[in-house]
């Protein structure tokens, strides 16, 4: 798999962020090329989640280069950054849906805002979304009313609404039960597949990752362990890479 490809959505070189004494990035370096998928894993607290905020600039790097569709982040006027950000589906940790808003409005809202499509077709596009989800005869219903696994249905439709060639997932199965992370985990791989979507997938899944990701990174403090294919990790011998895989063994 060729990961430095100038043209891929997602290149990082030299990335490091830090809050006080603590090092959460330590210089790294990954790339994600278009049309595949890019799981990082890593325990709690390895900056797996800070590094998807710096893609999308809700956070500031200490130093290195983000460029997301070749547009180097760190200096773009806000303007143009809000307009790169809609072509960036993100998926919460915790689905981050309206509750004053149904099932439904949750999906248009970004339609609303950012599209150009009339109110019917607004609606149509979000009942189209949902169904690809298998939510669609939850649509009237507000978040409060359905279970965690179904609002990350709901987040990733939302995710899709503008139609973005690049996903970022924080943590997507985290907090659910093993059969419906494994549903969450299908429909990643589904995006892939049929829409040629390029995905960058925060996790400790190893057994999503697995399924659904072309290559693995394995985040230690602040550094990349190891970076490969799933069967690469399983070749490493590396105490804690070892330690991480027989987690899912």
């Amino acid at each position: 798999m060729e990961l430095h490809h100038p043209d891929s959505p997602v290149q990082v070189q030299g990335l490091y962020k830090s809050f006080g004494r603590q090092k959460v990035l330590n210089g790294i370096n990954l790339t994600v090329p278009a049309g595949r998928t890019l799981a990082v894993l890593g325990q709690s607290g390895t900056g797996k989640s800070v590094l998807l905020k710096l893609l999308i600039r809700l956070q500031q790097p200490d130093a290195g280069l983000i460029r997301i569709h070749g547009e180097e982040i760190a200096d773009l006027p806000l303007d143009q950054m809000n307009e790169l950000r809609k072509k960036v589906g993100f998926l919460f940790q915790q689905a981050a849906l309206y509750d004053s808003l149904t099932v439904e409005e949750n999906v248009v809202f970004p339609l609303a805002r950012h599209s150009q499509l009339s109110v019917a077709e607004q609606r149509d596009r979000a009942r189209e979304l949902l169904s690809s989800v298998g939510m669609e005869e939850h649509m009237r219903k507000r978040p409060s009313e359905i279970s965690g696994g179904m609002q990350k249905r709901v987040g990733l439709a939302r995710a899709l609404a503008l139609d973005p060639d690049l996903l970022l997932f924080d943590e997507p199965t985290a907090g659910l039960d093993p059969i419906t992370a494994g549903e969450i985990d299908g429909l990643i791989l589904e995006l892939k597949e049929k829409r040629k979507i390029t995905s960058l997938v925060v996790t400790h899944d190893i057994h999503g990752a697995r399924l659904f990701s072309d290559h693995i990174v394995v985040l230690s403090g602040g550094n990349i362990l190891i970076e490969g294919t799933f069967e690469d990790l399983k070749r490493s011998q590396d105490q804690f890479v070892t330690r991480f895989l027989s987690e899912a063994a």
